[in-house]
């Protein structure tokens, strides 16, 4: 059975169908030697399909394993495979493929989380997403303003937006607490920012609106926020039978690696939260760490000084180690050399070691006395010890 050239080309990962159609317009894109045309199809795979000069590798559609991930998209991140910016993508965190790629079933904005859908048969990515196929998406939505019974009935009967009467297919109450109030609501179509648009038109505002469904797949509590899980065969082949395409008989996935998946999740977890924590620079907790430590060593420092006056310059404070004064005798004493004692003329240091020259105690601390001073001293072993009397 012939296929369209894009679609071939799509299956082996070289972009989605709309990408490859500008290719060939281009005339980028050639068949055994002849630059092909938009509307071409393929009846043998055998034949050399080339892209900017290189040559790609095509993959029949009884190859090609369908996959299919949940991920949960947290705020900010764009639906876009690359940005000009440098901004984070959802494809950043998702795993490499060997062959293939992964397509977006659907799209979220920046402003909005919850679950995302990516699968590598763009064939189902495509009917997943088309309209007439009514496949249904559950958002949780927390408007700002006053919502009364009149502006239900408008969003479920219908409103007149710029491309169209768009609607609601049903609308749950939530709760709310002054001003701000959580609904649940179910669409059957991805239009762009139709949620917000619908609210926008009776006068409130989308304050949180976070995707809890799509299809019969649902965004689960243990999956945590910038995760994906994929989906096993069952769950595989009930998003293909809602789209009347033929179920899949075999899955990447071990039985071994469906039973730690809920602890490569909670590792997950908490990598991702060390990440994001190193990553925000510039949160509320790294500017009170640098606020806390100038505060906490400058007021050591005043309390240092203060005693120092307190004693009139009396006691020595014993100076700092310097990283050069700390390098220099341990390597001298390694490789046997005379070692240079501060507080005396360098000529003496070049004079074999005796114990008569130890320097004096100028550290200010107290020597030991009693019988501490026995145990720190052996050949103190042999003095008598006073005896011990109670006053």
């Amino acid at each position: 059975m012939s296929e369209k050239l894009q679609k071939v080309l799509a299956r082996a990962g070289q972009g989605s169908r709309r990408e490859i159609e500008l290719m060939i317009q281009n005339g980028r894109v050639s068949v055994d030697g002849v630059v092909a045309t938009l509307g071409d199809r393929l009846d043998d795979l055998s034949v050399n399909v080339r892209i900017d000069g290189h040559n790609i590798t095509l993959i029949s559609s009884d190859e090609e394993i369908c996959r299919i991930l949940a991920y949960n998209k947290p705020e900010g991140e764009l639906c876009t495979r690359h940005d000009p910016e440098g901004r984070r993508t959802v494809f950043d965190r998702l795993p490499r493929l060997t062959t293939g790629r992964w397509v977006s079933v659907g799209r979220l904005d920046a402003n909005t989380s919850g679950l995302l859908l990516f699968t590598t048969d763009g064939e189902l990515a495509n009917r997943l997403m088309h309209p007439s196929r009514t496949v249904e998406r559950e958002y949780m939505v927390r408007v700002f303003g006053e919502v009364n019974e009149q502006m239900i009935k408008n969003v479920v009967k219908g409103v007149e937006l710029e491309d169209g009467i768009a609607r609601f297919e049903d609308v749950v109450y939530s709760g709310g607490e002054g001003m701000n109030h959580t609904f649940y609501v179910m669409i059957t179509e991805g239009r762009n920012r139709e949620v917000r648009r619908l609210w926008d038109s009776q006068g409130v505002t989308v304050s949180r609106l976070k995707r809890v469904r799509y299809g019969d797949v649902y965004l689960t509590k243990d999956m945590p926020r910038g995760g994906w899980s994929e989906l096993e065969l069952k769950e595989v082949n009930e998003l293909r039978t809602a789209v009347e395409l033929p179920p899949e008989t075999e899955t990447v996935l071990t039985v071994e690696g469906q039973k730690r998946k809920k602890g490569i999740r909670q590792i997950r977890r908490a990598v991702r939260r060390h990440e994001e924590r190193v990553e925000t620079t510039g949160g509320r907790r790294g500017r009170n760490n640098d606020r806390r430590a100038p505060s906490s060593s400058s007021r050591n420092a005043e309390v240092d000084s203060q005693q120092q006056e307190q004693r009139g310059g009396r006691g020595r404070t014993k100076p700092a180690p310097t990283g050069r004064d700390n390098e220099k005798p341990r390597s001298d004493r390694a490789k046997g050399k005379p070692v240079h004692i501060a507080g005396k003329p360098k000529d003496d240091a070049k004079k074999p070691y005796n114990a008569s020259d130890k320097p004096q105690n100028t550290s200010g601390k107290r020597k030991p006395s009693g019988n501490a001073a026995n145990r720190r001293n052996p050949l103190a072993a042999n003095k008598p010890q006073k005896p011990r009397t109670r006053q």
